[in-house]
């Protein structure tokens, strides 16, 4: 939890341990894409100016390594609360009403909106690696259908995250899943 909000601290159960552990450790190691996308622009950059050479397989290495570290960073940042909220009305309700707006928010936005997005991006993923689908720009880099791939997995993964949380507001709405004994 972020230092300074106000948020509820919402009892740990035995899933949510474990899908978060996971998701923790995941997002901590998807932190070495940024320093990799840091080089990689490094290089493209000096060679571009320094040297008057280009490469197209850099500049789209930078674009999958940004999406690959964004769409794991948005799992990572649920799961440790830093995500985006608007605490303006939020930091003065009560406990119990901020972990109703959490469940609600959950179930009746975010559910849908991941499953959504997870049934339109299986066909996509799966069309590229059926089709074997490279870039079309010459020089390009080959394996398209692995970051196509990544956007269904990455959004299941934010839907383990968000039944993680689910477990949490309902144990400390409901004391239902038990919580974990600390």
């Amino acid at each position: 939890m972020i230092q300074g909000q106000d948020q509820p601290d919402y009892p740990l159960t035995r899933f949510s341990e474990v899908v978060e552990s996971l998701l923790v450790t995941l997002g901590l190691w998807t932190g070495v894409i940024w320093l990799l996308l840091l080089a990689v622009i490094m290089v493209n950059v000096i060679a571009r100016y320094w040297f008057a050479q280009g490469f197209i397989e850099l500049e789209e290495l930078q674009w999958h390594l940004y999406s690959t570290g964004f769409l794991i960073g948005l799992t990572y940042a649920f799961v440790q609360d830093a995500h985006v909220r608007v605490d303006v009305l939020h930091q003065r309700w009560s406990a119990v009403t901020q972990a109703w707006i959490e469940l609600y928010g959950i179930i009746i936005f975010l559910m849908p909106f991941l499953l959504l997005v997870i049934y339109a991006s299986v066909p996509l993923a799966q069309y590229s690696f059926n089709t074997a689908e490279i870039s079309q720009a010459p020089g390009g880099l080959p394996f398209r259908w692995l970051i196509k791939g990544l956007l269904p997995v990455s959004f299941v993964l934010l839907l383990l995250a968000a039944l993680s949380r689910l477990t949490r507001v309902s144990s400390f709405l409901f004391n239902w899943p038990c919580k974990v004994q600390v």
